[in-house]
């Protein structure tokens, strides 16, 4: 798996060894109910679709169908197109659709795409899934925008939804060409980034996979690996030369994708080997999530957490941070314990617990790849704030490595034992691990 410092480097990414192996496969089952019959759309820019990994990313696309999981090809040309123009001597107007696109430009377009395409139905056909290039993107001319005629760069009008189910309901990949029709049949060019987004709105996609060969969303040269859809918009009007340039059209559309209602939305280097999969198939990723509200969430622990949460707690335990429970014990007071989720993966435990008129926090442990984040602070908030809710005034906790934590990022003080309910002072006394006692009046 990604480590801490692979996780937090923002340079640039060419090729890694192999990071899924077979004993990941248990890892992998838990995200088959979650994700069967859903419907990514994996957007690839011309430039991976050229590289040697590309390869590698069909099979992935091919493991992927083999889960249920239903999949949408969408891809660039700019590469293709640059490379073309220069062989032929040829000028274009624009290359990545967002431009000016004149006669010429749309000629050498065209061509680009229909040898692109051909790439990936032969990729595809050669790992045994069935595709299908569509013509089922209806667009219109852009038009004039300030000023400037853009020719022949469209706009995609409608996406022909029903083709598309049909397609899925035969077993076939779709693969969705950087090439707009419009009423009249004339043909326009798409920005593969925008393409991608109208599609999965569509479909309601549950997420969109941008493939480049770049490592993420770098923010101020720092690589990200998970921003608010609310962070990342209120970047982009206050600071957007804080993004740089080469992610800025697929923040912008993320960003749209997000308010019309697709969950999540990835940027991912295509070059990585295996890269696809990590992403999809672990909690901390290779590349930079984007997501909506429900993205991260604290809820009430289920019985069908107690393994998970007791094997979270183990480290914590033999570094003495944490008093032991065995699994028996989680199992028994699961209703005390709320978890952390990022995409639906346990990521960090607490427990609230009440002695009469105080509240207690416990157990608090967050898996170190997530350290540093604030989620620790999170979730001793909202454990103060259901305590305060059942009208307690004052929460405490007991610690032995962790006091600077409470008093200083959640605003506990240190108080004496006595402060403590009976049973629960002669328990801590008893344990011999010395903890200090921290409270928290919740006004």
């Amino acid at each position: 798996m990604t480590t801490s410092s692979d996780r937090n480097s923002a340079s640039a990414l060419i090729v890694r060894e192999p990071q899924l192996k077979p004993t990941d496969l248990r890892g992998i089952l838990k995200y088959i109910p979650r994700f069967r019959n859903q419907i990514f759309v994996i957007a690839v820019d011309g430039a991976i679709i050229a590289d040697d990994n590309f390869t590698n990313l069909l099979v992935d696309i091919a493991v992927l169908r083999s889960l249920m999981i239903k999949v949408v090809l969408v891809h660039g040309i700019s590469t293709q197109l640059e490379e073309l123009s220069a062989a032929r001597g040829l000028t274009i107007s624009n290359a990545d659709g967002t431009g000016i696109t004149n006669a010429a430009t749309l000629d050498l377009a065209v061509r680009a795409s229909s040898r692109v395409s051909h790439l990936i139905l032969e990729g595809l056909t050669q790992t045994d899934l069935k595709c299908a290039i569509t013509n089922a993107v209806r667009s219109l001319p852009v038009g004039v925008i300030k000023g400037e005629d853009r020719q022949f760069t469209g706009k995609v009008d409608r996406v022909d939804r029903e083709t598309l189910q049909h397609l899925f309901a035969a077993d076939i990949v779709p693969i969705i060409q950087p090439i707009g029709f419009g009423p009249d049949g004339g043909t326009l060019r798409i920005n593969s980034d925008l393409l991608a987004i109208e599609v999965a709105k569509s479909l309601n996609a549950t997420k969109v996979i941008y493939l480049s060969p770049r490592s993420g969303l770098l923010i101020d040269g720092v690589l990200q690996r998970d921003i608010s859809v609310e962070r990342l918009a209120d970047l982009l009007k206050s600071r957007p030369e804080a993004i740089a340039p080469a992610e800025l059209s697929k923040a912008q559309h993320a960003i749209r994708a997000i308010q019309h209602g697709v969950p999540r939305v990835h940027l991912v280097d295509g070059r990585i080997y295996d890269g696809l999969l990590n992403e999809i198939f672990s909690s901390e990723g290779v590349g930079s999530l984007i997501y909506g509200n429900d993205y991260q969430q604290i809820r009430p622990a289920l019985r069908s957490d107690a393994r998970f949460i007791h094997s979270l707690m183990r480290s914590a335990v033999e570094r003495e941070e944490l008093l032991h429970r065995d699994l028996e014990g989680i199992e028994q007071n699961i209703n005390d314990f709320f978890v952390f989720e990022i995409d639906e993966n346990i990521v960090a435990c607490i427990t609230l617990q009440f002695h009469g008129d105080l509240a207690e926090v416990g157990s608090l442990c967050v898996m170190p790849f997530h350290h540093k984040r604030g989620i620790g602070r999170k979730m001793v908030e909202y454990a103060a704030l259901r305590a305060k809710e059942a009208g307690t005034e004052k929460i405490f906790a007991l610690s032995t490595q962790s006091t600077s934590f409470f008093t200083s990022a959640c605003g506990f003080s240190l108080e004496d034992e006595a402060i403590l309910p009976e049973p629960r002072r002669t328990f801590a006394q008893a344990n011999g691990r010395n903890a200090k006692v921290l409270v928290k009046a919740l006004t």
